[in-house]
């Protein structure tokens, strides 16, 4: 008697714990098109960002020297620590920059295509 095992009813399924929060229904035209302003907004000033630093060639042509020093002699590694941050910081802006940009487009242009739906009442 004492292995009897009773099921707790008031106990949720743990496969439907997230199903209540989920939002089924589509974006509006409106929402799209200012989340694609803000996305496209957001890229073009990482772009900026990007263009405002000065000799961007030379920082991206001797990040792989920096880097060597940086191994080779660890004491004068904060005089090279600061242009790695910046090469770093100009690769994956850009990268992050480009795929905002291709997102917003992308969008703009499902946008424009999306046909409404019509109700035939034939």
């Amino acid at each position: 008697m004492v292995d009897l095992k009773i099921p707790n009813l008031n106990k949720k399924s743990n496969k439907f714990f997230l199903k209540k929060k989920l939002t089924l229904r589509r974006k509006s035209k409106r929402k799209l098109i200012n989340e694609s302003i803000i996305m496209l907004s957001l890229s073009i000033f990482i772009f900026y960002l990007n263009y405002i630093i000065p000799n961007q060639i030379s920082i991206l042509n001797n990040l792989s020297n920096n880097f060597n020093k940086l191994f080779a002699n660890f004491l004068l590694s904060l005089s090279y620590f600061y242009e790695i941050c910046i090469g770093l910081f100009i690769i994956i802006s850009l990268i992050f920059a480009l795929i905002l940009m291709l997102g917003s487009l992308s969008r703009f242009i499902k946008i424009m295509k999306r046909k409404k739906r019509r109700i035939n009442l034939n």
